[in-house]
């Protein structure tokens, strides 16, 4: 796997917001970052597409998608090392993969696949369409909400990543998000202790 792709070794717990535009991934790695006095690793997409659309006025194009797997992964490895027991993560490569194949045709540059597929998380929290379509600069395709939506829960059960759906408003998902970390914490915890008292 290209280096640049790879996820750097971290004791952590990582999670991932997982789904299609405007489902309030954002809002919530905030709020869960917050919740647990950690740092949450942002869509590098948005920030390099933004930069294109305002100095170019174009949109993203299959040339963009390995520069945003690249920028994608030095975010999260940087903040991994600064993150206290998880970290949140607004996206992966995973999701840059299925956008790729969404939208070119089917098309994923070979070493995005092999990270996206070998690169792991605890868990991902697959975000629902039943939250307002907010238009922006970079965000297309409302008419598709659901086709896209069945696309990243198919590469969830394709690659038979765990993952919890996330509906309702942004209080019922952040609790259900609360509760799920706070499972995978404390039995990271249990395991943890149960492998020091074997070391002892």
């Amino acid at each position: 796997m290209e280096k640049e792709l790879r996820q750097q070794a971290a004791n952590l717990i990582k999670v991932v917001l997982f789904g299609p535009e405007s489902t309030g991934k954002t809002t919530l790695s905030g709020q869960l970052a917050r919740h647990y006095n950690t740092v949450w690793a942002p869509e590098f997409a948005r920030e390099y597409l933004q930069k294109k659309w305002n100095n170019e006025r174009k949109t993203c194009e299959n040339s963009d998608i390995l520069p945003i797997a690249k920028g994608q992964m030095e975010i999260e490895n940087r903040l991994a090392k600064k993150a206290d027991k998880v970290l949140i993560c607004d996206t992966d490569l995973l999701e840059t993969k299925v956008y790729s194949e969404e939208y070119y045709g089917g098309f994923v540059d070979p070493k995005l696949d092999e990270a996206a597929i070998e690169n792991t998380y605890d868990l991902y929290f697959l975000t629902y369409i039943d939250t307002p379509w907010e238009e922006d600069d970079l965000r297309d395709r409302p008419e598709l909400r659901i086709e896209m939506f069945n696309a990243f829960e198919n590469a969830l059960k394709k690659y038979h990543r765990p993952y919890i759906l996330l509906q309702g408003n942004k209080e019922t998902r952040l609790n259900t998000a609360i509760k799920a970390i706070d499972e995978l914490i404390n039995n990271n915890h249990n395991l943890s202790s149960f492998s020091e008292s074997l070391n002892q």
